[in-house]
């Protein structure tokens, strides 16, 4: 099981004076698919970089399961207790699928042929068959790619999985392939998975929804409208 937990969380950009994230204080429960919308600029961008140990904020703090993120080895955070799914999948081009999804394992210290076994393992639980784990990620549809990199986060063993715009290069048949997984993954494995989307049709499908809006995080309840754009 794992949480991540804000507590009155501001960040400013250097030179700056405006927070782009502003006092938030929040819970991101495990089990469960939170939607972050908002228009551009709100603050997304920089609340899931900081979700990811990617900038730290300016005031306030985040935790995972209880523990405080400023006292971690964030490259260890990054590389095992946290997950990005891109928008652009991020495929590495020169690897073969299955390659792709060893790779987080072999960056543990995993032997490449012990690593196989289980990339073969996540790439059938995502929908792609073993006639597909030799092709690199060129010869794949964009759905295709999606899920190998959903894949991919699996075998980091990492149990919260941020996505940024994870279907914004997909058609709505695909994208919704990818959200059902999301779902899936947060539900039946207790998963913690946040997603930051312009696409309200996926905001309805979540658990949690969490509007941005100058900086400001506010969950909305159901008879509630998100904005977004």
């Amino acid at each position: 099981m794992s949480e991540l937990k804000l507590e009155n969380v501001s960040y400013i950009y250097p030179g700056a004076t405006r927070k782009v994230v502003n006092n938030v204080s929040c819970s991101f429960a495990a089990g469960k698919v939170n939607a972050v919308v908002g228009p551009s600029g709100s603050g997304k961008t920089t609340l899931l970089s900081m979700l990811a140990g990617l900038d730290s904020p300016t005031e306030g703090a985040l935790y995972i399961d209880g523990e405080p993120l400023a006292e971690m080895d964030l490259d260890h955070y990054r590389r095992e207790r946290v997950s990005m799914i891109f928008q652009a999948f991020q495929l590495f081009p020169l690897l073969t699928v299955l390659e792709n999804v060893a790779f987080p394992m072999e960056l543990r210290g995993i032997e490449t042929k012990d690593a196989q076994e289980p990339s073969r393992d996540y790439l059938n639980a995502v929908g792609i068959g073993p006639e597909k784990h030799g092709r690199y990620p060129a010869n794949l549809s964009g759905g295709e790619q999606q899920r190998v990199a959903i894949a991919r986060t699996l075998a980091s063993g990492a149990r919260v999985l941020l996505a940024d715009e994870p279907t914004g290069n997909l058609d709505k048949a695909n994208g919704q392939n990818v959200i059902d997984i999301l779902k899936a993954l947060a539900h039946e494995r207790n998963y913690c998975v946040i997603i930051v989307t312009h696409d309200l049709n996926i905001a309805a499908q979540a658990d949690h929804v969490w509007q941005m809006s100058d900086g400001v995080l506010t969950e909305q309840v159901a008879h509630q409208e998100v904005e977004s754009n």
